[in-house]
């Protein structure tokens, strides 16, 4: 046996001596017809690219010198190439667009990358609408504006994230007044938003934006007249700004006929798709056409939140989120005085109001009291001062937005019905008074300063209790905040 054994392998070893003299390879798992040559035929090419593409990496980040730190990042995710395409694609060959996106922190989910639009021209915007624009002061978009704009236009669900002050409300603005059909009179597009000031200021967007395009646009609030909204209704109003129980309203009175709404908007999702307000935004969602385009916005986006907006958005919805690092504003510095005891809160604010040099500021309070109590102990030191909350008649709260738009008064003192999209381009400090009750207010309140790029100052008055809640803020968000310095004035 063990004789056949030898023979059998000498016999199979003068065979490969023979094939290796006429020149013939032994393949070791030969194909057995055209199909497989072609898969190995393939195999082969792309290792050898692979290879190519290695080789390239290694001598580009020896040239740039890219750092260390970075290799060692991307090492550890890949210990054979040390790192990974995409990787590759994003630190070696990033084009000016995408080193934005980076710079912001914009963060896309969406079928393919989204096109980066410059200039108002390049979206081929409608005459009228950029005469509107042009002359609300508009010269060039902001960085989410390049990007979510022509989405919307094309009618997309979309959703889209921004810090506070970049021009979220000109994003849907834009993209509804270009999507309207002027013949129509019939309601087209509907923004429903948390609070009355904001819903007003949505309206008030709206027609300075689509002037020359003699739109008719409308705000539906509580706290106004009925009857007022029902002469606008049956007139015929191709937009509507309003809150959620005002129109909801409207529409149990068959007085707002949805069938041509092609355009839903949901301003400061985060607050609208919480709490109260989730239940009437579905009441008002159930009476709009299958087919109508979904738009939220939000400077915050918890994740209870985003997953919410699954159950009624499209499967394609185009995502445009920031990383959370990059949601607080470069251009808002951030301090806190440790004031140790609360009833040393306000001789401090006494001493911060004489010592800044400001054009106009907002004092935050968490509670209706306690803007109440504020707002009296400060005239009664003879401070000029205003207050709103939410429990002032509308005519009031009417009158003192007026007042202090127009620079009227200089401090505003109010709860957290103006902590959301409320814009004043004056206003250069934001005082929190008492630290809000969540971290996604922290971000809309201190947004009420530096406005569009402007700098902006926050200061927050910290308990000796507060300083983990303070501390937490910081590790949310990726923030360092400061303790006050001396020289304040020269932030401002």
């Amino acid at each position: 046996m063990e004789n056949i054994n030898i023979d059998e392998k000498k016999e199979e070893n003068d065979k490969n001596v023979d094939d290796k003299k006429k020149g013939i390879k032994k393949s070791k798992s030969r194909p057995k017809n055209k199909n497989d040559f072609k898969k190995i035929t393939q195999e082969k090419r792309d290792n050898y690219f692979r290879g190519r593409k290695r080789f390239r990496y290694i001598y580009r980040s020896r040239s740039r010198n890219v750092d260390r730190n970075k290799k060692r990042a991307l090492n550890k995710e890949d210990p054979i190439f040390g790192f990974r395409n995409d990787q590759y694609k994003e630190i070696m060959e990033m084009n000016e667009d995408e080193k934005e996106d980076e710079e912001y922190g914009f963060i896309f989910q969406s079928n393919k990358r989204l096109k980066v639009y410059k200039t108002f021209d390049d979206m081929k915007l409608r005459d009228e609408l950029m005469k509107g624009i042009y002359a609300y002061g508009f010269d060039k978009p902001s960085s989410v504006q390049q990007r979510a704009i022509m989405p919307i236009i094309e009618g997309k669900d979309i959703i889209v994230q921004s810090q506070a002050g970049t021009g979220k409300t000109c994003v849907f603005a834009v993209g509804a007044l270009q999507r309207i059909e002027t013949k129509i009179k019939d309601t087209q597009i509907l923004i429903l938003s948390p609070t009355r000031e904001l819903a007003e200021q949505s309206q008030k967007v709206i027609l300075a934006l689509g002037d020359y395009m003699k739109v008719t646009a409308h705000c539906c609030v509580g706290g106004k007249s009925v009857d007022e909204d029902l002469k606008k209704f049956n007139h015929g109003t191709q937009i509507i700004s309003g809150t959620p129980g005002r129109v909801y309203d409207m529409i149990q009175r068959k007085s707002f006929k949805t069938k041509n709404v092609k355009m839903l908007v949901i301003d400061e999702a985060d607050e609208m798709l919480s709490r109260g307000f989730k239940e009437q935004v579905y009441d008002i969602y159930r009476y709009l056409p299958v087919s109508t385009q979904n738009v939220v916005v939000s400077a915050t986006l918890p994740d209870d939140v985003l997953e919410m907006t699954s159950q009624f958005m499209a499967e394609d919805t185009v995502k445009i989120l920031v990383k959370r690092s990059k949601i607080s504003l470069d251009g808002i510095k951030q301090f806190y005085i440790d004031v140790q005891k609360e009833e040393y809160k306000f001789a401090t604010l006494c001493d911060l109001y004489d010592s800044l040099t400001i054009s106009q500021a907002v004092i935050f309070c968490n509670e209706k009291k306690t803007v109440e109590w504020l707002c009296s102990k400060m005239r009664e030191n003879f401070f000029t001062v205003s207050m709103m909350h939410g429990d002032l008649p509308q005519k009031e709260r009417d009158k003192i937005m007026q007042e202090f738009r127009m620079g009227e008064t200089r401090v505003l003192i109010a709860s957290d019905i103006w902590g959301r999209g409320l814009d004043v381009q004056q206003v250069s400090l934001v005082i929190n008074y008492d630290l809000p009750f969540n971290k996604e207010m922290y971000i809309h309140r201190i947004g009420r300063s530096g406005r569009f790029g402007r700098k902006g100052i926050a200061i927050n008055l910290v308990k000796e209790e507060q300083m983990k809640q303070l501390h937490d803020i910081e590790k949310y968000y990726s923030i360092t905040i400061d303790e006050m310095p001396n020289n304040i004035n020269e932030y401002l």
